[in-house]
């Protein structure tokens, strides 16, 4: 239930949220270190393994150059226009995380009509999100006083949207999938803070993901039986120093210091190389992904 229905991450971090509301900040940074930091570190092991190093070589362009661009393209526009660039940068949050949630449906969906249907309603209800999203948090359309009956349509839509579909294809752990990748985002619908909206229900894309990357990463370990050790320690040291790094510099974006407020660009320029690393190496219609990590899963 990890992958088709972790609903239990956004539950606690709704309960903690607004049962302990002074711990805030507390709750995001334990948040943004266990799961969010060190789902984007996760893809550094994958990135530098032995078994990608070839495909990497031949394929410069997208997996070396492209990755340096961006980073250029982050710095440049997190200094000089911050606005617009975090509205890149949420709007690129919102495609990845669609992406990996209709690849998780695809992943485990074998009917083809049901696969069309449900990645249909995933990433309608996303891009209705981030409209949400915009016309709260950037362009402020969308009033406080409102949102009980914004709320009241968005619940009615996804039954209306949602019901047929278990009605045609029945119910299953399918539909679990489903309402995962549609649940995603709902928070912006409620929550007041932009971090919430982004951290909240996407704690159960960074659970799928980790789960995922585990699977493969255990899997490939087995079949290194002479480095298995090295292997799997060497993955999660890098994970985790990644993780405690960036997770420390995240929350210095709350700091007074304008320099240290600063830093977050990094964590953010890793969060973008993450969305477009992973778009590479996940991949399946490159025969190499689908050697290396496809057949693991």
């Amino acid at each position: 239930m990890l992958v088709k229905f972790p609903i239990i991450f956004p539950l606690i971090y709704i309960f903690i949220l607004y049962t302990f509301p002074s711990f805030e900040t507390q709750l995001v940074f334990i948040t943004i270190l266990l799961l969010a930091e060190t789902h984007f570190g996760a893809t550094w092991p994958f990135f530098l393994n032995k078994v990608n190093l070839t495909y990497i070589s031949q394929n410069k362009l997208s997996l070396i150059f492209t990755p340096l661009i961006l980073t250029l393209f982050c710095v440049v526009g997190f200094f000089y226009f911050k606005n617009f660039f975090l509205l890149i940068f949420f709007a690129a949050n919102v495609y990845h995380v669609t992406r990996q949630s209709f690849g998780i449906m695809n992943l485990y969906t074998k009917n083809i009509e049901e696969k069309k249907y449900y990645s249909n309603t995933i990433y309608i209800f996303n891009f209705i999100f981030f409209l949400i999203a915009f016309f709260r948090f950037y362009i402020p359309i969308i009033e406080n006083n409102n949102l009980l009956l914004l709320n009241l349509l968005i619940i009615i839509l996804m039954l209306i949207s949602i019901t047929p579909q278990i009605k045609k294809f029945g119910y299953s752990e399918n539909t679990l999938t489903l309402i995962t990748g549609v649940l995603i985002f709902y928070p912006v619908c409620f929550v007041s803070n932009p971090v919430h909206a982004i951290i909240m229900g996407v704690t159960m894309h960074y659970s799928q993901y980790l789960f995922l990357t585990s699977k493969v990463m255990n899997k490939r370990s087995k079949e290194d039986t002479a480095h298995k050790k090295n292997y799997l320690t060497s993955f999660w040291v890098v994970v985790g120093v990644y993780a405690i790094i960036m997770s420390v510099l995240s929350i210095f974006g709350k700091n007074d210091s304008e320099f240290l407020k600063n830093l977050i660009f990094i964590p953010i320029t890793g969060q973008m190389l993450h969305f477009y690393l992973d778009s590479q190496l996940w991949k399946f219609s490159v025969e190499h992904n689908r050697n290396n990590i496809l057949r693991h899963l």
